[in-house]
């Protein structure tokens, strides 16, 4: 089933919170994520907040820091919300950003090495089966989970490069693709995923919709800043501009004048901005390369109004 989703803005007003997840399920979104971004909110607190604030909408953590929590207290939290939620949970796990994970000390030697081992131990204890042996970074060993869901949540990796999603093939249920996540992005990510039957395939993309196109996809321009940073560099590498977009970062003063001075047509690709029908076109696409769940990440300064937008392009046929 082809899902759209919103993501909850991580510095949204606290009191704005719970009634952005009751919007966006009003509005019809499949799905609400939520992040784990150092310095702001916590990913399971905020997910266990939003699901008992709602009824129906399905709530993803994305992502959880493979350093951030021992692996036995992870999945017992994660356990906690799927017992409690049955059906209404998705757990993203990844390495962190480097530097927020080395600014707390939890960056490791080898990444994949211990992702791996975290991925593997969560999703044993989860299932309700004793902890597996203990590895270089991970010992959960001998651990029982009593409490032990009924429907044991998916637990996709959230990642970027071909290392990385090939671990993801094989010890998740999916990907979580980050921002920008256009359709080569998804179909190539797929491909180096493996041969998993029916991944959980979820991609991020900023997100304007309104009546102008041209001046939505302008309003979408600093949630695109970034991108021509190396950190971005897989996600870029298939589209026909790639070697443009990377002349036009070198040749720009600052990450603003980046953003603001590349071609409509690039904006176009690079996030969900436009029209109702256009954005919903853009979603279609996604879906065609593979995503399960299309994720709109609301990019406006008024995030809370511009949901309401945001679910314009629900109501297109394309978007269904």
């Amino acid at each position: 089933m082809a899902r759209v989703g919103v993501m909850l803005p991580r510095d949204l007003p606290a009191d704005e919170v719970l009634t952005f997840a009751r919007r966006a399920q009003q509005f019809g979104f499949d799905e609400l994520w939520v992040v784990e971004d150092l310095g702001f909110r916590g990913g399971v607190a905020q997910a266990g907040a939003v699901l008992a604030a709602t009824s129906q909408i399905v709530v993803g953590i994305g992502i959880v820091p493979a350093g951030a929590r021992n692996a036995a207290f992870a999945a017992m939290e994660i356990a906690t919300l799927a017992q409690l939620f049955p059906g209404r949970l998705i757990v993203g796990i990844g390495h962190g950003m480097p530097d927020w994970m080395r600014q707390v000390g939890e960056w490791p030697a080898s990444p994949l090495t211990r992702l791996r081992e975290y991925a593997i131990a969560v999703r044993t204890l989860l299932r309700g089966e004793p902890g597996p042996a203990a590895g270089r970074y991970v010992n959960v060993e001998g651990v029982v989970l009593s409490e032990k869901p009924q429907t044991v949540p998916p637990v996709v990796l959230g990642v970027r490069g071909p290392k990385s999603i090939a671990v993801a093939g094989e010890v998740s249920d999916g990907l979580l693709l980050a921002e920008p996540a256009a359709p080569p992005y998804v179909a190539d990510s797929i491909t180096r995923f493996g041969t998993a039957a029916s991944p959980q395939v979820i991609t991020y993309d900023a997100a304007v919709v309104g009546e102008d196109g041209r001046a939505a996809r302008d309003l979408v321009r600093p949630g695109l800043a970034w991108i021509g940073e190396p950190d971005w560099a897989p996600h870029l590498a298939l589209l026909p501009f790639a070697s443009d977009l990377a002349e036009h970062r070198r040749g720009s003063a600052s990450p603003e004048e980046f953003a603001a001075t590349m071609p409509d047509e690039w904006v176009r690709q690079l996030s969900l901005a436009g029209t109702p029908d256009e954005v919903a076109a853009q979603i279609a696409a996604r879906h065609a390369a593979g995503a399960t769940s299309v994720v709109l990440l609301p990019a406006e300064t008024d995030r809370l109004n511009s949901l309401t937008r945001l679910a314009w392009a629900l109501r297109q046929p394309d978007a269904s």
